[in-house]
């Protein structure tokens, strides 16, 4: 008996063809290997697959309760230094320059001599306008002693009224010229002092923009050409000008009669690389109306500037006091996070699962931010470890501490 009849021996199977046999032997075969390598397969799967991956730990964060302390309200601002005095220098009367007798950025006190133009031709106008005037003096005293002899002879009839009458008109029209002659003078002398330019006031100039040997163009009356020569600008006192939003604006009217005494119109300034507020101004002036492009107001507040340090131009920061003490909960400014215009911060709840709180912020006071609203005195807030924390997720909490710094924000 061969293979193939051991295979199969039922009787279909004697009548068919041998060919289609020994195929339909090899495909049975086949199917049954394959079958017996994927079992293989997956027992080997099964046998050395990894254990499961345990759970990741609860993130470790420090959280602590918020801070209370008795501060006042205040506003800040960025402000701009700017002279309470501002001259530009020019020329009133025009000749050559021949002096500058400062050197470019020192500071000039007044009535120092800044520029001296050529007064050559202004020394021979005022002596000519003195020659009038002696002539017209002569031709006065000759009029007054006609006149006085005119009277002279009327009083004894050997003069008549009508000669009395011209004389006192000589006089009138010679001592008309006198006061003409009087104002050349004055018009003379004042174009010679004119050639002087002096300091009006006590400041720090600029740069000459005019040298000596140069022709310089004035105008008394300002109307006409003339040449610029340098600025001038004081320095003690000095102005520092800021803008108010409307809302700051409208927080500083309405608290502002609770703040009395000296402080009432006090500000507190910083310069760019100062880390404290040392200097102390007051504020003087506030402007009538809102700008109704930038809906801003124009304040300004005046400070002493005795060792020259402020320079206009310059920009300072200013804090402005609009309230007393009052009791408020301050976290670090990392913990409040930012949406647009919402903020909240993390805090622990129940189960120690993390849960966030929608809360009104305010400045930054010793180096913590004012929370106006939103949170309780007992909350426990995440304030170190955030990044590593999801709303809804659980933590593992340690206790830390907030501390206030020097208020120096």
């Amino acid at each position: 008996m061969t293979y193939s009849e051991a295979i199969d021996t039922s009787p279909l199977a004697a009548d068919e063809d041998p060919g289609k046999r020994r195929t339909r032997i090899w495909l049975a075969t086949g199917t049954a290997i394959v079958l017996l390598v994927g079992l293989g397969e997956v027992g080997s799967h099964l046998l050395f697959a990894p254990p499961p991956a345990a759970a990741a730990p609860a993130p470790t964060v420090t959280v602590s309760t918020p801070l209370q302390r008795q501060i006042g309200q205040r506003l800040s601002f960025l402000g701009q230094f700017a002279a309470v005095k501002q001259v530009e220098l020019r020329a009133q009367v025009g000749g050559t320059l021949k002096g500058v007798f400062f050197k470019d950025g020192e500071v000039v006190r007044q009535g120092q001599l800044l520029f001296q133009i050529d007064p050559e031709p202004y020394l021979i106008k005022l002596a000519q306008a003195s020659a009038e005037l002696e002539a017209a003096n002569a031709r006065l005293n000759l009029a007054t002693h006609q006149l006085a002899r005119a009277q002279l002879l009327k009083s004894t009839d050997a003069g008549s009224t009508e000669n009395v009458e011209q004389k006192n008109a000589d006089k009138l029209s010679a001592q008309a010229a006198v006061d003409g002659a009087r104002a050349l003078v004055r018009d003379a002398r004042f174009d010679l002092d004119r050639t002087r330019i002096v300091a009006p006031f006590t400041g720090r100039i600029g740069t000459h923009l005019v040298s000596a040997g140069n022709l310089v163009a004035g105008n008394r009356a300002g109307s006409g050409s003339t040449t610029l020569l340098a600025t001038l600008v004081s320095l003690d006192p000095i102005w520092l000008n800021f803008d108010m939003s409307e809302s700051d604006y409208m927080t500083f009217l309405r608290q502002r009669g609770r703040v009395g005494g000296p402080v009432k119109n006090q500000v507190q300034i910083a310069l760019a690389d100062e880390t404290s507020f040392n200097r102390t101004g007051t504020l003087d002036f506030v402007d009538n109306t809102l700008d109704r492009g930038s809906g801003t107001i124009h304040a300004r507040a005046t400070l002493q500037n005795a060792d020259a340090l402020l320079t206009p131009g310059a920009f300072g920061r200013v804090r402005l006091a609009v309230s007393g003490p009052t009791t408020v909960m301050l976290v670090p400014d990392a913990a409040v996070l930012s949406d647009q215009a919402d903020h909240a911060v993390l805090i622990v709840g129940k189960d120690n699962v993390v849960g966030q709180k929608k809360v009104e912020v305010g400045e930054l006071r010793g180096g913590l931010r004012v929370i106006r609203s939103g949170l309780a005195p007992t909350d426990r807030v995440i304030i170190d470890g955030i990044p590593t924390v999801k709303v809804g997720a659980p933590i593992t909490p340690q206790a830390g501490a907030i501390r206030f710094a020097a208020d120096q924000d």
